[in-house]
């Protein structure tokens, strides 16, 4: 059945229920609400890839298959999520994830400390993190479900996870993600065992609220962000970039050396406001002979002046970094106070920005080119900035690019180093 608003819905349990018994049966029969492009596909695949804008209902999907599969007598049924707190707030416990999708004699039982699900007919559901692709190691799994895979920070959590996907009689993954155009992206979409549902924002627009679809979707519908996170659509880079993917992808690296030099590079705005831009954070660090650079951590948000400098102090603290570098063009001697005002002992030296955009990032962009800048991870929001942001000006504020550029400019275009803290 076509997607059916909520008052659609109930009219037509309503005209095929008649006992309590028998509307409760008809509200959990996932094959009769779905779309179509929300069931699994006929034929013999390895992987489903569900690569669809957000709002399409690719969480429900995924968690009514992992249902599904142990309806059918499939005893281990594993999970992926991002992060751990994605892994509960949407997979498991979410408006759509397992716990809500199930009835009462069906549904698992949480088991929060022991990362795991237990099914009342004995099957069991492991839950695993790809910040954590370690713990997927020697694990064993007969049907998996790896929630928004361009997004993990560790790409090779997806060859651990394939490497215990070898037992039972029909081992099958269901990739759910909203796409960006990374390598395990392009690798699956080429993979012959691999069945692709794609979809928009559009397909599942009954269900979303009003407001969504007018300030949102309307908004980005025509931008190259909409085409990918409302459209579903994989981009290739901005040709007019100056960063490229590839450089990225192939550096990349899970551990780093010892660091000579660590800052925290931020992007001050002007508020905290929708209308406002976000403020860039970005943690960066130098090895022993200057030579080479890495990205650690990206804390960009959009809070007001007290919640951006907290992050900052935080990130300061958490990578035991030298000092914070700041560009002072927005609000001068004012972004030093609010520094200083969240922990006074934070060493902060303030930049100008007195060239243009492009011309401060080239340096960083030649860096990224001679493949001397390393990302720990992936940081998917701040490589989606890089290799899209518009040099001619055009386009959003790339507040997580000018952080960058300000913490390497300081590591390693101006080269001014002072004894190092550890890391």
């Amino acid at each position: 059945m076509s997607s059916l608003s909520a008052d659609e819905r109930a009219l037509e349990l309503a005209k095929l229920a008649q006992t309590p018994a028998e509307f409760e049966a008809l509200d959990y029969d996932w094959r009769f609400w779905a779309r179509p492009a929300q069931l699994p596909p006929p034929g013999d695949w390895r992987t489903w890839l569900i690569l669809a804008g957000r709002g399409f209902g690719k969480t429900r999907a995924g968690a009514e298959w992992i249902r599904a599969c142990v309806r059918q007598g499939f005893t281990l049924c594993n999970i992926i999520a991002p992060t751990s707190d994605d892994a509960r707030d949407v997979m498991v416990e979410g408006r759509s994830g397992i716990m809500a999708i199930c009835p009462n004699g069906e549904r698992p039982a949480y088991k929060a400390s022991q990362r795991r699900l237990e099914w009342p007919n004995g099957a069991r559901t492991l839950i695993f993190t790809a910040d954590e692709p370690d713990r997927l190691r020697g694990k064993q799994s007969e049907k998996l479900w790896a929630d928004e895979i361009a997004a993990w920070r560790y790409p090779d959590a997806w060859d651990q996870a394939m490497f215990g996907l070898r037992i039972g009689r029909d081992p099958q993954v269901v990739a759910t993600t909203t796409p960006r155009p990374i390598k395990l992206i392009r690798e699956l979409l080429a993979a012959p065992t691999t069945v692709v549902t794609r979809g928009s924002s559009y397909d599942n627009a009954d269900n979303l609220a009003p407001d969504y679809l007018t300030q949102i979707i309307e908004r980005f519908r025509d931008s190259r962000t909409g085409r990918q996170e409302l459209f579903g659509e994989v981009l290739n880079d901005n040709p007019s970039a100056l960063f490229r993917r590839d450089w990225i992808d192939e550096t990349r690296v899970r551990t780093h050396p010892q660091l000579r030099k660590v800052v925290v590079g931020v992007d001050p705005s002007g508020g905290e406001g929708v209308e406002n831009d976000e403020q860039g954070i970005v943690v960066a660090g130098t090895d022993a002979n200057g030579h080479d650079g890495y990205v650690l951590a990206d804390y960009t948000c959009k809070l007001g002046p007290a919640g951006w400098a907290r992050r900052a102090v935080t990130a300061y603290h958490e990578y035991q970094a030298n000092y914070v570098v700041a560009e002072s063009n927005f609000g001068g001697d004012m972004v030093k106070h609010t520094l200083k005002m969240e922990d006074p002992d934070v060493p902060v030296r303030l930049v100008a920005a007195s060239r243009g955009k492009a011309v401060r990032a080239q340096p960083i962009a030649d860096l990224y080119e001679q493949r001397r800048i390393h990302h720990l991870g992936s940081l998917p929001l701040l490589e989606d900035e890089l290799v899209e942001w518009n040099p001619d000006g055009t386009g959003p504020s790339p507040n997580r690019l000018d952080a960058l550029v300000w913490a390497f400019s300081e590591l390693m275009v101006t080269a001014r180093v002072p004894m190092a803290r550890a890391i």
